[in-house]
Protein backbone atom coordinates (compact mmCIF):
# COMPACT_ATOMS: atom_id res chain seq x y z
CA UNK A 1 0.00 0.00 0.00
CA UNK A 2 2.98 2.19 0.96
CA UNK A 3 4.27 2.09 -2.43
CA UNK A 4 1.03 2.77 -4.07
CA UNK A 5 0.51 5.97 -2.50
CA UNK A 6 4.16 6.98 -3.48
CA UNK A 7 3.56 6.18 -7.00
CA UNK A 8 0.43 8.54 -6.39
CA UNK A 9 2.10 11.87 -4.93
CA UNK A 10 4.99 11.25 -7.82
CA UNK A 11 2.40 11.14 -10.59
CA UNK A 12 0.70 14.10 -8.96
CA UNK A 13 4.00 15.75 -9.58
CA UNK A 14 3.49 19.41 -11.73
CA UNK A 15 6.97 18.49 -12.99
CA UNK A 16 6.40 14.89 -14.14
CA UNK A 17 4.70 14.68 -17.78
CA UNK A 18 5.97 15.94 -21.40
CA UNK A 19 8.93 18.15 -21.17
CA UNK A 20 8.40 22.18 -20.98
CA UNK A 21 10.79 24.48 -22.11
CA UNK A 22 10.49 28.05 -21.54
CA UNK A 23 12.67 30.11 -24.23
CA UNK A 24 12.98 34.04 -23.35
CA UNK A 25 13.39 36.00 -26.77
CA UNK A 26 14.95 38.46 -24.74
CA UNK A 27 16.09 40.13 -28.27
CA UNK A 28 13.18 39.85 -30.15
CA UNK A 29 14.35 37.63 -33.25
CA UNK A 30 12.34 36.92 -34.85
CA UNK A 31 12.80 33.34 -35.91
CA UNK A 32 13.69 30.69 -33.08
CA UNK A 33 14.20 27.45 -32.46
CA UNK A 34 10.43 27.10 -30.54
CA UNK A 35 8.76 25.69 -33.73
CA UNK A 36 11.18 23.07 -34.43
CA UNK A 37 11.46 22.27 -30.66
CA UNK A 38 7.99 21.60 -30.48
CA UNK A 39 8.24 19.45 -33.87
CA UNK A 40 10.66 17.06 -31.69
CA UNK A 41 8.10 16.99 -28.90
CA UNK A 42 9.08 19.57 -26.46
CA UNK A 43 6.07 21.53 -24.84
CA UNK A 44 7.69 24.88 -25.01
CA UNK A 45 6.36 28.55 -24.23
CA UNK A 46 8.16 31.46 -25.99
CA UNK A 47 8.02 34.89 -24.14
CA UNK A 48 10.20 38.49 -24.64
CA UNK A 49 11.11 38.81 -21.37
CA UNK A 50 10.82 37.14 -17.58
CA UNK A 51 8.40 36.26 -16.27
CA UNK A 52 6.70 36.12 -12.47
CA UNK A 53 8.62 32.58 -10.67
CA UNK A 54 4.94 30.69 -11.08
CA UNK A 55 5.56 30.59 -14.44
CA UNK A 56 9.30 29.92 -14.53
CA UNK A 57 8.66 27.07 -12.02
CA UNK A 58 6.43 25.11 -14.39
CA UNK A 59 9.03 24.15 -17.06
CA UNK A 60 12.11 21.76 -16.94
CA UNK A 61 14.32 23.89 -18.66
CA UNK A 62 15.02 27.42 -19.91
CA UNK A 63 17.01 29.10 -22.76
CA UNK A 64 17.55 32.54 -22.97
CA UNK A 65 18.58 34.38 -26.47
CA UNK A 66 20.52 37.53 -25.52
CA UNK A 67 21.93 40.44 -27.54
CA UNK A 68 25.57 40.10 -25.83
CA UNK A 69 28.21 38.57 -23.58
CA UNK A 70 28.80 41.12 -21.36
CA UNK A 71 24.57 40.76 -19.52
CA UNK A 72 25.24 36.83 -19.28
CA UNK A 73 26.95 36.55 -15.45
CA UNK A 74 23.90 38.89 -14.12
CA UNK A 75 20.94 37.15 -16.04
CA UNK A 76 22.34 33.48 -14.91
CA UNK A 77 22.72 34.34 -11.32
CA UNK A 78 19.03 35.85 -11.13
CA UNK A 79 17.52 32.27 -12.25
CA UNK A 80 19.92 30.39 -9.96
CA UNK A 81 18.77 32.70 -6.95
CA UNK A 82 15.13 32.58 -7.83
CA UNK A 83 13.27 30.67 -5.32
CA UNK A 84 12.50 27.47 -6.20
CA UNK A 85 14.64 27.64 -10.00
CA UNK A 86 16.84 24.63 -8.10
CA UNK A 87 18.39 22.63 -10.78
CA UNK A 88 16.84 23.62 -13.69
CA UNK A 89 18.63 23.27 -17.30
CA UNK A 90 19.49 27.04 -17.91
CA UNK A 91 20.98 27.56 -21.43
CA UNK A 92 22.38 30.79 -22.98
CA UNK A 93 21.91 31.43 -27.28
CA UNK A 94 24.55 34.19 -27.99
CA UNK A 95 25.24 35.69 -31.30
CA UNK A 96 29.08 35.17 -32.81
CA UNK A 97 30.34 38.04 -31.50
CA UNK A 98 30.21 36.95 -27.78
CA UNK A 99 33.76 36.06 -27.07
CA UNK A 100 35.36 32.91 -25.59
CA UNK A 101 36.00 34.73 -22.16
CA UNK A 102 32.35 35.91 -22.26
CA UNK A 103 30.84 32.54 -22.95
CA UNK A 104 32.96 30.49 -19.71
CA UNK A 105 32.04 33.32 -17.51
CA UNK A 106 29.02 32.84 -17.96
CA UNK A 107 28.87 29.40 -17.09
CA UNK A 108 30.63 30.18 -14.23
CA UNK A 109 27.80 32.08 -12.95
CA UNK A 110 25.46 30.08 -13.80
CA UNK A 111 24.59 28.63 -16.94
CA UNK A 112 25.07 24.83 -17.87
CA UNK A 113 25.54 25.65 -21.64
CA UNK A 114 26.31 28.76 -23.57
CA UNK A 115 25.76 27.91 -27.91
CA UNK A 116 25.67 30.23 -30.96
CA UNK A 117 22.52 31.86 -31.54
CA UNK A 118 22.27 29.93 -34.99
CA UNK A 119 22.02 26.07 -33.35
CA UNK A 120 20.05 24.02 -34.97
CA UNK A 121 17.16 23.47 -32.99
CA UNK A 122 18.43 19.60 -32.74
CA UNK A 123 21.93 20.17 -31.17
CA UNK A 124 19.27 22.77 -28.94
CA UNK A 125 17.00 19.34 -27.89
CA UNK A 126 20.03 17.19 -27.36
CA UNK A 127 21.69 19.76 -24.93
CA UNK A 128 18.69 20.04 -22.95
CA UNK A 129 18.13 16.19 -22.66
CA UNK A 130 21.87 15.30 -22.21
CA UNK A 131 21.47 18.48 -19.18
CA UNK A 132 17.88 17.13 -17.46
CA UNK A 133 19.87 13.64 -17.48
CA UNK A 134 21.68 14.19 -14.50
CA UNK A 135 18.70 16.09 -12.39
CA UNK A 136 16.23 12.63 -12.01
CA UNK A 137 13.75 15.30 -10.01
CA UNK A 138 13.04 17.07 -13.62
CA UNK A 139 12.65 13.86 -15.74
CA UNK A 140 9.97 14.22 -18.31
CA UNK A 141 8.72 12.10 -21.44
CA UNK A 142 8.46 13.55 -25.25
CA UNK A 143 5.75 13.64 -27.55
CA UNK A 144 5.06 10.52 -29.36
CA UNK A 145 6.43 11.19 -32.92
CA UNK A 146 3.64 8.48 -34.28
CA UNK A 147 0.58 10.98 -34.77
CA UNK A 148 3.23 12.98 -37.14
CA UNK A 149 2.36 13.46 -40.64
CA UNK A 150 4.72 10.81 -42.51
CA UNK A 151 7.07 12.32 -45.49
CA UNK A 152 5.66 11.94 -49.17
CA UNK A 153 7.88 10.02 -51.17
Amino acid sequence: MGVATSWAVEVSDPMAGRCSILYINADGFGETQSAALRSLGFDVEEVSDVPMREILVRHHGVIVRLKNGRQMPAVSTRFRAAPLFGRRVLIALVPASVTLRERRDAVDSGFDLVLPEQSSARALAAAILMLLRKYPEHRCILRSHANRRRAVA
